[in-house]
């Protein structure tokens, strides 16, 4: 099987994307762990595939593949590059679309300036939502991990997030907590470890060890639940500069009850063609 792909990234988060409209994409786990591998395949943190729409008032239907062969619900710096993949296409020519996910319906803006908005919905912070396990709701829970309690900020973007304030993000050790939050018992659907070094009200670091990808050089939706936890915890504003190590995201929220709104930038890095048997 000859499959035409599409190599992105939204600030150094890579995908090798699929047009499932005009050719038929049907990936084994094997074949997108294949496909991720950065020494024998094309290499990416995660496989979108875009295909025709199945819900009635969404253009698309766009679903996302970590690299050890999952699929998931939902992936910010994904659904930026989807957007600006069905523009380059020709899939579409509106530069509003609205796509649906695992997570839901996700609206995508493609602005003039060659930055994508989208609005990423409500996030959700009722523990059973998330999936986490808590007795109740909070603005931060502790969480034992190791020889260590951390504590952490729970947030649903369509996917679980658990957000821990750090003193500096260089020397968090991301490496030997990110794996062990990944897998902790109270997020029964495993979850992505955000590591937030908050600088002033309006401006954050952020390395985020994703679920079934490990460490990344950003995070979308990482981005988004640190703005959502940091904003519950009073640490900041509304409106926040999240600086990743692949680049930099302007994440919005106005508070609960309403959506999240992400800006950054999606860039396509060359086409391909691969044999997958």
């Amino acid at each position: 099987m000859k499959l035409r792909f599409t190599k992105m990234h939204g600030i150094g988060n890579d995908f090798v994307v699929f047009d499932a409209v005009n050719q038929p994409v049907e990936l084994t786990p094997e074949q997108i762990r294949f496909l991720a591998d950065r020494r024998f395949g094309v290499g990416c943190d995660q496989i979108l595939l875009a295909e025709r729409a199945r819900r009635e008032g969404c253009d698309f239907r766009y679903r996302i593949f970590n690299a050890d062969g999952g699929e998931v619900e939902q992936c910010g710096n994904g659904v930026r590059c989807l957007g600006r993949f069905l523009l380059e296409k020709g899939l579409t020519d509106k530069r509003r679309l609205t796509v649906e996910t695992l997570a839901g319906d996700t609206h995508i803006s493609l602005r003039d300036d060659g930055l994508v908005s989208v609005d990423m919905g409500v996030p959700r912070l009722i523990p059973a939502e998330v999936p986490f396990q808590a007795n109740a709701q909070a603005a931060s829970y502790p969480l034992a991990v190791g020889d260590r309690i951390l504590t952490i900020g729970a947030v649903s973007m369509g996917n679980p997030h658990a957000v821990t304030v750090v003193d500096d993000i260089d020397s968090a050790p991301v490496a030997e907590l990110g794996p062990l939050v990944e897998r902790h018992p109270r997020f029964p659907r495993r979850v992505n470890a955000g590591f937030m070094q908050v600088l002033d009200r309006g401006h954050i670091r952020l390395r985020v060890y994703e679920r079934g990808a490990g460490e990344t050089l950003a995070c979308g939706t990482g981005a988004c639940a640190a703005a959502v936890a940091g904003r519950i915890q009073g640490l900041l504003d509304s409106a926040v500069t999240v600086d990743l190590p692949g680049g930099r995201l302007l994440i919005e929220w106005d508070g609960p009850g309403q959506p999240v709104r992400m800006t950054g930038p999606a860039v396509t890095v060359f086409e391909g063609e691969i044999e997958l048997s």
